[in-house]
C-alpha cells in the first residue's frame, strides 16, 4: 500500500482488468461493498447499484458504510441505502471485499481488513494506488458508476429503474451536470440508456439541486461572505468554521456543493473551501480542492497533505489551521503555475 503515482494503464490493460472483475464477480457468492469516507454521489451511487446487481443474478452482497458518515448529505437522502451495514457482518472472513470510487486504501478507516482478505478495486481516479488482488481503474471514465453500468452489462443484469437511478445520481454528481471535462461521447450514451431504463431526469435533478433546506442557504451565505481572494483573483478560498453551523442550525452534510459557487467566481482558477470537522476523531479540517481550466493539478497539492483525488477536483483531512493552509495553498498554487500578475 503505497502514496506512489502509477501510470496510465494501457486499453488492453483495462479491458483485460474488466475481464478479471466481472469473472470474480460471477465466480464469488458474498461480497461486502464499501466506498471512500465522505461519500458523494458517485460512491453512493456506485455502491447502491452494484448491491443491486449482485443480488438480482444471485449473489449474497451486503454495503459497508462506518457509522460516522451518517446523516448522509441531504441531496442523496433520497438513495435506498437503509440496507447498509455500519459494522461488518460475522462472516466478514468469507467475503470478498469491493472497493468502489476508492484512490487510496491507506485513507480508509477500515481497522476490520485483514491480511488475506481478496479485495477487488474498481475506480476511475488517476492517483489510484492499485491496492487491489485485481484493480479495475479507468481513467477514462467520467466516473466509478460508468464502470459500474459496464460491469452490469457483462454479468447480464437488468437496469431497473432504482439501479438506472443510482448510476445516473453516480454520473450527474461527478461530472457537475456534465459540465466537467470529464464529460464526453461515452457518458451521454450511458445517460442516454440509463434514461431509458427508467430514470426521472426531473425528479432526479430536482432532488439533487432544488431541494435545499433554509439552513443549508444559510451556511451558504456565511461561507461566500468571506470569500478571500489571491494571486490575482486566481485562488479562490473560504472557509466554514462550527461556529457556522451553530449559528444557521446545519450541519456537515449540508456542505456539498459548496466548493462549486467558488470555482465559479469570474477569473478563478482553482479553488478551495476549508471546513471544520467539529465531531472528528481525527483531523480537524477538510479541504476540497477544484480546478475550474486544468492549468494546476490540484490532486499533487492534496497529495503533499495525504490527500487525493483528479487533476480537477481534489481534496485533504488536516489539522492546520486556516491561517496555516491559506499559505499553503497560495504557495502551491503558485508553484503549481497560477500567475498572481
Amino acid at each position: 500500500m503505497t502514496d506512489a503515482v502509477v501510470t496510465k494503464p494501457s486499453a488492453d490493460e483495462t479491458a483485460r482488468a474488466l475481464d478479471a472483475i466481472v469473472e470474480a464477480l460471477q465466480r464469488g457468492d458474498k461480497f461486502l461493498l464499501t466506498t471512500h469516507e465522505g461519500p458523494d454521489g458517485d460512491a453512493l451511487g456506485s455502491l447502491l447499484a452494484l448491491h443491486e446487481i449482485l443480488t438480482q443474478i444471485g449473489k449474497d452482497s451486503v454495503m459497508f458504510l462506518a457509522e460516522k458518515e451518517f446523516p448522509l448529505p441531504v441531496e442523496y437522502r433520497f438513495l435506498a441505502l437503509q440496507e447498509v451495514f455500519h459494522e461488518p457482518p460475522v462472516d466478514l472472513a468469507d467475503r470478498t471485499i469491493v472497493f468502489l470510487d476508492c484512490g487510496n486504501i491507506d485513507r480508509m478507516p477500515v481497522t476490520w481488513l485483514r491480511d488475506g482478505m481478496r479485495i477487488l478495486n474498481i475506480d476511475h481516479h488517476h492517483d489510484n494506488t492499485r491496492f487491489g488482488d485485481i484493480d479495475l481503474v479507468d481513467v477514462d471514465a467520467s466516473c466509478t458508476a460508468e464502470i459500474v453500468f459496464e460491469i452490469s452489462a457483462r454479468l447480464g443484469a437488468t437496469t431497473t429503474p432504482s439501479i438506472a437511478q443510482a448510476l445516473y445520481v453516480g454520473l450527474v454528481t461527478d461530472t457537475g451536470m456534465f459540465m466537467y471535462e470529464n464529460t464526453d461521447a461515452r457518458t451521454h450514451r450511458v445517460a442516454a440508456q440509463l434514461i431509458e431504463a427508467g430514470v426521472e431526469v426531473n425528479e432526479t435533478f430536482r432532488r439533487l439541486y432544488e431541494r435545499v433546506p433554509e439552513e443549508k442557504l444559510r451556511l451558504i451565505a456565511r461561507a461566500l461572505g468571506r470569500i478571500d481572494r489571491r494571486l490575482g483573483g486566481a485562488l479562490s478560498m473560504t472557509y466554514i468554521s462550527a461556529e457556522d453551523y451553530k449559528a444557521t442550525g446545519s450541519d456537515e452534510t449540508m456542505t456539498e456543493g459548496i466548493i462549486d459557487f467558488v470555482r465559479g467566481i469570474e477569473g478563478t482558477s482553482v479553488a478551495a473551501v476549508v471546513r471544520d470537522k467539529p465531531d472528528s476523531q481525527r483531523e480537524a479540517r477538510k479541504v476540497s480542492l477544484r480546478s475550474t481550466d486544468g492549468s494546476v493539478d490540484v490532486s499533487l497539492i492534496a497529495r503533499k497533505m495525504g490527500g487525493g483525488g483528479h487533476r480537477r477536483a481534489a481534496g485533504f483531512s488536516t489539522d492546520e489551521s486556516y491561517a496555516d493552509l491559506v499559505e499553503f495553498l497560495t504557495e502551491e498554487a503558485r508553484e503549481g503555475g497560477l500567475d498572481p500578475a
